[in-house]
């Protein structure tokens, strides 16, 4: 069964979501959301969250949240396409995998195909290019194939770049130099996005203190001669950059006021535990970039399936200029670089 939900409980920017689907899969049982929060710029993008949650109402929430977090990340990014988010909701403690996993996402396919092209899917949080090739089955609006199907697969590649070029405008800003040569780095998070990108930070001669809720990452820690530390210290580690590359709401108040750096920039989504934590950092002094830019690397990628590799290389590159843009409203207005950042969000949408 479908429900249409007048959901507009969530704004951002003075936009409220357009929309919001939830259903219970046909095949699988599983309750699915759709949250369309723009379309202003185009047709809404953004990836399916397969996870356990306490209760449909935290579901609901988080969709909210995260489509409302793609408006801003595909506007910054220059993409021509507003933000959207599905959720799986999955039961706790189930394992979702041969048919009743594609039954999963097939029921997905359905109810993306059911909103006529104004919303657009890919992979998130445990999903896959794979999962994303059952999805194709049902409909055309998903991105991020398989490359045996001629898709880009991962997107973590892109991603990390992408946030590789947002630390060195960070650094800059912070430090003087975009040079990580010497600079200490603390990456909270070692899954496909982190480990890239502690692995270029490695090669360019920073030096790495490194953490993960999976104890057996201290094996690659080791090789890339990186210090290990516990999850739970990690923020306590004086660094030039702190890059939160796991779990989102990971800079609460507690951590803040812990807070061992003088920068953050990472790839996690929703860093910002709650309202105001941009306040709290900034009272410490502390420069944020923004998660929903610098962590758009894998978005451009997806949104621009026909332009070559170059083209979106410089397009993702470009996330340090535009990084740098936000850091000069902020100090050109005495805001937070996330109030800065919803501006110029706010003024591209305007635009159109």
């Amino acid at each position: 069964m479908t429900a249409v939900l007048p959901v507009r409980p969530l704004t951002h920017s003075g936009f409220a979501h357009e929309k919001v689907v939830a259903a219970t899969g046909e095949r699988s049982g599983l309750a699915i959301i759709v949250a369309v929060h723009s379309t202003t710029l185009g047709p809404a993008l953004g990836g399916c969250r397969l996870w356990s949650y306490d209760s449909w109402g935290d579901a609901l929430a988080d969709a909210l949240r995260l489509s409302s977090g793609m408006t801003s990340k595909n506007a910054l990014a220059g993409l021509d396409a507003g933000g959207g988010k599905s959720v799986i909701m999955l039961p706790a403690g189930t394992a979702l995998d041969g048919d009743a996993r594609r039954d999963a996402f097939l029921d997905l396919g359905d109810l993306v195909e059911s909103l006529g092209g104004s919303y657009r899917t890919a992979e998130d949080v445990a999903t896959t290019s794979a999962d994303m090739a059952v999805i194709a089955e049902r409909t055309a609006h998903v991105v991020g194939l398989p490359t045996e199907t001629g898709g880009h697969g991962d997107p973590a590649e892109y991603t990390a770049r992408g946030v590789y070029a947002g630390l060195r405008e960070t650094l800059r800003r912070s430090t003087g130099s975009a040079d990580l040569s010497g600079r200490r780095i603390t990456v909270a998070g070692l899954g496909q996005v982190g480990s890239r990108l502690a692995t270029r930070l490695a090669a360019e001669g920073a030096v790495l203190t490194v953490t993960d809720f999976n104890p057996g990452r201290a094996v690659f820690a080791a090789e890339l001669g990186a210090e290990w530390v516990a999850p739970d210290e990690a923020h306590r580690v004086p660094a030039d950059v702190f890059v939160p590359a796991g779990v989102g709401g990971m800079l609460s108040d507690e951590v803040i006021a812990e807070l061992a750096a003088t920068a953050v920039c990472g790839p996690a989504n929703n860093q910002l535990a709650s309202p105001g934590a941009d306040l709290a950092l900034r009272a410490r002094g502390i420069l944020y970039a923004p998660d929903f830019l610098v962590n758009a690397g894998g978005v451009i990628r997806l949104g621009d399936e026909l332009s070559d590799d170059e083209a979106v290389l410089a397009r993702i590159d470009a996330i340090e200029r535009t990084l740098g843009e936000v850091f000069d409203e902020a100090e050109r207005s005495g805001v937070t670089t996330v109030e800065a950042a919803d501006r110029l969000v706010a003024e591209r949408l305007g635009a159109r």
